[in-house]
């Protein structure tokens, strides 16, 4: 048996009846069955066309349900092709300077239509915890990834000869190459760094650093100047490490949270854009199970794959798919 909790019970009662009121003031009728497979670049298999009938969840029709597919698609646009990234995909009007993809929907309704397939929320990512025997307010850091049941997520669009794409979604990330990486060492053996490069030396922090993406040239000259273990080795790992390396952290599905106001009113925390995450936020509805800092631009962990991701303005259909235990059948299973 699964105990809920009285607050958690009351938020999930507060999510279903938002969604129910924003349905009851404009009542969507079943939009057409889904798209025909898709191209397809990912491992969960699209259904078959005709297979599904999709509920629209909110009078946009951006949030439709797939019951069928066993899956919750969003009608999103690309409106991020370059840089780094804290979002997938944010709120519209909210986030668009750090997230690849916006839909025009609540945050609250995209939540409601993961409960309704059965998938569970977990906890947001923790960084620090009260210090055993301190003072109040006092913390030590203490970094716990974010749980939750695993969401899969595709892309689905029309390229520019109009055939139908589609992929898993971390194929428009990779980890951030436009930045600084570094690796400890003690000494920085009797040679002089090339001026015309960009791997320096800081004697306080005792720390190699490079930026950007080095390329073979650039590690074999860099090698050639010592034969230092030591200094060979962090060479070595720098250069490993600016290499394009695609996303493959894996989504759960956190479930955000409510700030209560005084007068009592509930606010889904997911309303401020915090929809599917890349970078690691207490208040994310969607996270990567992995540690990715949302602290300054600098430490971001990844960035927009350009050259995978569609013209801005594309219209983007994204699939959200729960992953269930083998033991663990879906909802309409039981």
């Amino acid at each position: 048996m699964i105990r809920v909790t009285a607050l958690a019970a009351a938020n999930l009662v507060t999510l279903l009846s938002m969604t129910a009121t924003a349905l009851a003031q404009d009542e969507p009728k079943p939009a057409s069955p889904a798209t025909p497979a898709a191209e397809s670049g990912g491992n969960a298999k699209p259904p078959a066309a005709g297979e599904s009938e999709l509920t629209p969840l909110n009078k946009q029709g951006t949030v439709l349900l797939d019951r069928q597919g066993k899956r919750l698609r969003i009608n999103a646009k690309v409106v991020l092709r370059e840089g780094t990234l804290e979002m997938l995909l944010c709120k519209k009007q909210t986030k668009e300077h750090e997230s690849i993809l916006a839909v025009d929907a609540q945050a609250y309704v995209i939540h409601a239509g993961l409960l309704a397939l059965g998938a569970k929320t977990g906890t947001p990512v923790q960084f620090l915890r009260p210090k055993p025997g301190g003072e109040p307010g006092e913390f030590i850091e203490d970094f716990r990834p974010p749980t939750g049941q695993k969401i899969e997520i595709y892309v689905q669009w029309r390229d520019a000869e109009g055939r139908l794409r589609r992929e898993d979604a971390r194929r428009w990330m990779r980890h951030a190459t436009r930045r600084f990486f570094g690796e400890a060492l003690d000494k920085l053996p009797a040679i002089t760094l090339p001026k015309d490069g960009e791997l320096r030396y800081d004697p306080r922090n005792k720390e190699l650093t490079w930026y950007g993406i080095m390329s073979e040239a650039e590690r074999d000259r860099l090698l050639a100047l010592s034969k230092d273990d030591a200094y060979r080795k962090a060479v070595r790992s720098l250069f490993d490490r600016s290499q394009l390396r695609p996303m493959e952290a894996d989504f759960v599905f956190v479930g955000s949270g409510f700030y209560i106001e005084p007068d009592g009113t509930r606010y889904y925390q997911a309303e401020g854009g915090d929809v599917i995450c890349v970078a690691n936020f207490p208040t994310a509805m969607i996270d990567v199970a992995a540690r990715s800092s949302a602290s300054g631009d600098e430490n971001l962990l990844f960035e927009a794959w350009t050259e995978r991701i569609p013209p801005l303005e594309t219209e983007v259909t994204l699939e959200l798919v729960p992953v269930f235990e083998k033991d663990e059948p879906a909802p309409d299973e039981k």
